[in-house]
């Protein structure tokens, strides 16, 4: 039984300076952008949420492009990309992200995930210890706090309201694509998922990123006690006004503080956005440099 392919047509207009292109994965065509790659720069890669396509990472992926090799696929099975047959689940994506990687020749890299992209990277870090570099995890999803069904999607519908308005039409269509039958699937794969647990495997530095407006995250201070019972290679930054779609609504914000994470610096306002939004560290693991 063979996969079902999209056509391989790029958009008709692109959604940002990043190359559109198109390679196959496991008999899978899957869509992807990337930058033109800065001299030794290291690879970056950015994974998306639930039923989306990569688009809406792009505000955040195109202002660190300049420093990092950067990549933005539609995993398979979203977006622009071909499906297969089965469908997949998170560890099954965590696999094709590697894959992709070694499509692009790229041993390791640091992951940036948005909600339903955390756990994928969690996974990837599971099974590719080596692989990874660092970790961010901008409103990770899944687990306990959003079942049942009913109480996530009351969520999601609030967390619409809190969103850009710009970002429903960059939505729209990739939940369109996904599908009814692929939603419910990959809903149960998700809420299953230990995230947990596999958050507490992780020992490479680990950059949190909550908003303070967030109805699919857990209240921070819980969050912050589950961060300490990591083995503390975790840092935790709020951002103040902020709901779920970070990389798209919060993109100033949330580049300043990946850069910084990634340059082992303190979380500090972003002076680019004066007034916009606030940023707190709320949890530095004691294996991470320490604030002054």
């Amino acid at each position: 039984m063979g996969t079902t392919r999209a056509p391989r047509r790029l958009p008709r207009r692109p959604a940002s300076s990043l190359a559109e292109r198109w390679t196959t994965v496991d008999g899978v065509d899957v869509f992807y952008r990337e930058s033109a790659q800065p001299p030794d720069a290291p690879a970056m890669m950015h994974v998306h949420g639930f039923g989306l396509s990569g688009r809406y990472l792009l505000p955040t992926a195109e202002r660190l492009a300049d420093d990092f090799h950067t990549l933005v696929p539609d995993l398979p099975g979203f977006g622009r990309s071909g499906k297969t047959p089965s469908g997949l689940d998170i560890p099954d994506l965590a696999h094709a992200a590697a894959r992709f990687l070694d499509d692009r020749r790229i041993e390791k890299v640091t992951l940036v995930g948005n909600s339903m992209g955390c756990p994928v990277i969690l996974e990837f870090a599971h099974h590719y210890p080596e692989r990874l570099e660092r970790a961010v995890l901008v409103s990770p999803a899944g687990g306990v706090y959003n079942q049942p069904l009913r109480r996530a999607i009351g969520q999601l519908t609030k967390d619409g309201g809190r969103e850009p308005a710009r970002m429903v039409r960059v939505a729209t269509p990739d939940y369109l694509r996904f599908g009814v039958p692929s939603t419910m699937k990959m809903f149960r794969a998700l809420t299953q998922y230990p995230s947990l647990e596999r958050l507490l495997e992780l020992h490479v530095p680990t950059l949190v990123v909550l908003g303070d407006r967030d109805p699919l995250m857990p209240h921070h201070e819980r969050v912050r006690q589950i961060a300490a019972e990591t083995d503390n290679h975790v840092l935790l930054v709020r951002i103040e006004g902020a709901a779920h779609a970070i990389n798209f609504s919060h993109s100033g914000e949330l580049s300043h503080i990946i850069r910084q994470f990634m340059a082992d610096q303190p979380i500090t306002d972003d002076p680019d956005s004066p007034g916009h939004a606030r940023l707190y560290e709320i949890h530095r693991g004691i294996h991470l440099p320490p604030a002054p």
